[in-house]
């Protein structure tokens, strides 16, 4: 909304398509698309059975560095959501935290509400079940693109009642604790500490680890999920809970939440036929995107030359180290990961599966296409993930190229506003939250490596804005450093981090310094995303300041 208050002030033109027409037949037309999933395709069987049964040997086996699957926790009565379950003094304080969203009535769902949720929701949770009224979900279709022509152009975001949101923050907070012990270690998402940064740092690390050792090159596979959340069987998602440990009463209530969930279309003031849907998390719960994570953490994959790695629902990454030509491991795991997808009901898209392949050899070999279901795997120069452009060549160039023009037009909001005559503070706020959060997206992960002529042109952009303002503003190098210092101090206080033990073995043994770099070459050092530093100082911590 403040975004789009701004375009509205400054005059800026939307880029807004026609808005959807609303009648019924459209909106019975989207519901029924949006719940396509309860008719899986007829060359698909339906798989209901236990996970230890449809994983194929490659996953369930420690072999080729699969690590192995943790033992499920015994179900005791502590878990049964029976003893869990005092509500009274937790319920209001969630509501607070979802006092815009929906409420339930006795005619239906209705927005803008603040209703606190019953203070008794004991009995709810010992039969297993949920109203049904508070299952009901409004899709919203947002367009994915400005002007959409297909039905696959919308997101279908759910909106579910006041009462629900309340119900799902309670469930995670008991859910999180069964399941720690069964989480992807490299599932970057939804982890304490850990978020893009991380997932683009690891990802660097590993391939210029291994490009630093010489006559090696670097494949990384970004798979792309198709609807990911609709595709979710509550009967697979039940049996693997199950398989963790979790309490038997918080299963139930999953399944049933996830089972004969209700939902229509709304378009305008037009809503579509009431459809009962079996398969999938409605888009823009709390529980949803928790509940994907767990649906998918039981294909681990890490060994010295090959890992997988998860950022939520988004892409997953296939990297592998290929030395010598040897890349059977890599095929090999790709085909296991298209396998689990298979016996999963997940739906890879293979049209924007992209590869990228990170090679300084020369003379530099044509490696040979990867092939899904049929389909060549395109091989790209450049590829945006998680909202940072990598390269072939690791220099930064596309990604410099990207947030210049970002900021650029992100300034044009901040001179427009500077000739309102808005105050100096006001002006700072806004850099600091619109300007700067664009211009220096992920600096920890790039703000290292940068060529002298890529640096400059930020620093330019930063100089302008604070012309601006008004006001000398904080300078890229003087950022990166701060946030990277904040990060690996940050790495260094969580154990559970997949770098810990990498910048835990740079530190001082006698003191808490971090020791600088010890490479073969400098390309590793440059771009290890650790600001260049004094060889005989090192990092150091706040603590010696």
């Amino acid at each position: 909304m403040v975004w789009e208050g701004m375009k509205t002030i400054t005059g800026c033109s939307s880029k807004r398509g026609a808005p959807i027409e609303g009648d019924v037949g459209r909106a019975n037309q989207l519901n029924q698309f949006f719940n396509r999933f309860d008719h899986p395709n007829p060359f698909t069987p339906l798989i209901t059975a236990a996970p230890t049964l449809l994983l194929p040997q490659a996953v369930t086996s420690n072999k080729r560095g699969h690590l192995p699957s943790s033992p499920p926790h015994t179900i005791h009565d502590n878990h049964s959501c029976s003893g869990l379950w005092r509500a009274e003094e937790a319920a209001p304080q969630q509501s607070c935290r979802s006092r815009w969203s929906i409420t339930a009535t006795s005619e239906g769902l209705c927005e803008g509400a603040g209703t606190p949720p019953p203070a008794h929701i004991q009995p709810e949770l010992g039969t297993g079940e949920g109203p049904q009224l508070w299952k009901t979900s409004c899709i919203i279709p947002v367009p994915k693109k400005p002007h959409p022509g297909e039905l696959n152009d919308f997101r279908p975001v759910a909106l579910t009642s006041h009462v629900m949101k309340t119900m799902e923050r309670l469930l995670l907070h008991h859910l999180r604790p069964q399941t720690h012990h069964a989480l992807d270690p490299l599932q970057f998402a939804y982890r304490e500490k850990t978020g893009v940064e991380d997932a683009i740092i690891f990802l660097l690390h590993r391939s210029l680890s291994h490009l630093d050792r010489g006559s090696g090159a670097v494949r990384i596979t970004f798979l792309d999920f198709s609807s990911a959340f609709n595709t979710i069987q509550p009967l697979l998602l039940r049996d693997k809970l199950t398989e963790m440990g979790v309490g038997s009463h918080l299963v139930a209530w999953i399944t049933d939440y996830l089972t004969g969930r209700p939902q229509y279309v709304r378009l305008g003031d037009c809503r579509s036929d009431t459809v009962a849907s079996s398969t999938g998390a409605p888009q823009g719960t709390v529980l949803s995107p928790v509940l994907f994570t767990l649906y998918t953490s039981d294909f681990q994959y890490k060994s010295e030359f090959c890992h997988v790695q998860k950022f939520a629902w988004t892409t997953q990454p296939s990297w592998a180290c290929i030395r010598s030509g040897q890349e059977d491991e890599y095929r090999e795991l790709i085909k296991d990961f298209v396998t689990w997808c298979d016996l999963n009901h997940l739906l890879l898209n293979t049209t924007k599966t992209r590869e990228m392949v990170v090679d300084f050899r020369r003379p530099r070999p044509h490696p040979e296409p990867v092939i899904i279901k049929g389909d060549c795997v395109e091989v790209v120069h450049t590829y945006k993930y998680l909202g940072v452009q990598l390269d072939d060549k690791l220099d930064w160039t596309a990604n410099t190229d990207a947030l210049c023009r970002k900021g650029q037009s992100r300034l044009y909001f901040l001179r427009r506003l500077a000739s309102f005559n808005i105050c100096k503070k006001l002006l700072q706020i806004f850099y600091q939250s619109v300007v700067a959060s664009a211009l220096l997206y992920a600096v920890v992960c790039w703000g290292g490596s940068l060529k002298k002529k890529d640096a400059a042109r930020l620093d330019k952009l930063v100089r302008k804005a604070g012309s601006v303002v008004g006001t000398e503003l904080d300078s890229l190098t003087s950022v990166a450093e701060r946030r990277t210092l904040n990060r690996l101090l940050s790495i260094i206080d969580n154990p559970s981090h997949p770098l810990h033990s990498a910048i835990s073995r740079q530190r001082s043994s006698f003191s808490d310094r971090l020791l600088s770099l010890s490479c073969s070459t400098d390309r590793l050092r440059r771009s290890s995303h650790i600001v260049p530093v004094d060889p005989e100082q090192g990092w150091r911590s706040e603590s010696d300041n």
